[in-house]
């Protein structure tokens, strides 16, 4: 599943589109790439470390705080959105076209690096988590090929990477069901803020490592060149990603809590694996 999940990640931020007026849906152009991007590597190598550092109370706060400065950006968006035709280009259209070209050139140059970065990121985190899996293979080597692959992907057929995204989403449904119904790894109390104050890390640290974890709203922002009806699919789309993000990271940490304690979720990146249904 992880697999699965950061690869439709880099290709959500990578796909050249080549099915312009593909009149992409709601739920396929914007909804579908959000959602997983959201639900990425953060949210599978990071939160037990989240919860095991700031407990229960600290990572709620954390997730609502940070799901309060998406959404405020979504409001944003979607007035941009409702307010003008939004063309291909995502972002950096409604940016420019709001802003004006000098701005929303130099705020273009920063999101694109951020997408370069991103896409870094989620090579990283799959290569991480196959090396737990099978501790023999070169983990740079795994990278590497993982960006090669999705590169090229994305350049045969954006039409094929958009029909992944199904794929990927029902992975992310089957862990997320097998991490509801799997079993405490110990027996522990819920430690509400974590472990002491001398061990653990401060929290605007740990709120700088999940914050990315909600941005991926871009994603379906920038599918705005394929979508049917962009002014509606857009704000639509992105507030029930954010939705449906924010009810699912305000539930994982009740689980974490209360199967492991808060040393065992900071020193074990794949944790929620152990906590899946064998």
């Amino acid at each position: 599943h992880l697999a699965l999940n950061y690869l439709v990640k880099s290709i959500n931020k990578n796909s050249i589109s080549d099915s312009r007026g593909a009149g992409l849906s709601t739920f396929g152009g914007v909804f579908t790439p959000s959602i997983l991007t959201i639900l990425g590597v953060i949210m599978y190598l990071r939160f037990g470390w989240v919860v095991g550092n700031v407990g229960l109370i600290g990572t709620l706060l954390i997730v609502t705080l940070s799901t309060s400065i998406t959404f405020l950006t979504s409001l944003s968006i979607a007035s941009i959105a409702t307010d003008q035709k939004v063309k291909i280009g995502g972002a950096y259209y409604m940016i420019s076209r709001s802003l004006g070209l000098e701005s929303g050139g130099a705020i273009g140059i920063s999101l694109y690096f951020a997408q370069a970065l991103s896409v870094a990121l989620y090579a990283v985190g799959f290569a991480e988590s196959l090396l737990e899996v099978f501790p023999n293979i070169d983990q740079k080597m795994a990278g590497m090929i993982t960006v090669v692959g999705v590169a090229m992907l994305a350049l045969t057929s954006a039409k094929a990477a958009i029909r992944a995204q199904y794929v990927i989403m029902i992975g992310i449904a089957i862990s997320l069901v097998s991490l509801l119904y799997g079993s405490p790894l110990e027996d522990s109390q819920i430690e509400m803020w974590g472990t002491p104050a001398s061990e653990s890390v401060p929290f605007w640290v740990v709120f700088a490592v999940f914050f990315p974890a909600v941005t991926g709203i871009m994603a379906g922002v920038g599918m705005s060149g394929d979508l049917k009806n962009a002014k509606k699919s857009i704000p639509r789309g992105t507030f029930l990603a954010i939705g449906v993000g924010y009810i699912i990271y305000m539930g994982l940490p009740i689980i974490l809590a209360s199967r492991a304690d808060a040393s065992s979720l900071i020193e074990d990146p794949m944790i929620m694996r152990r906590m899946q249904v064998p």
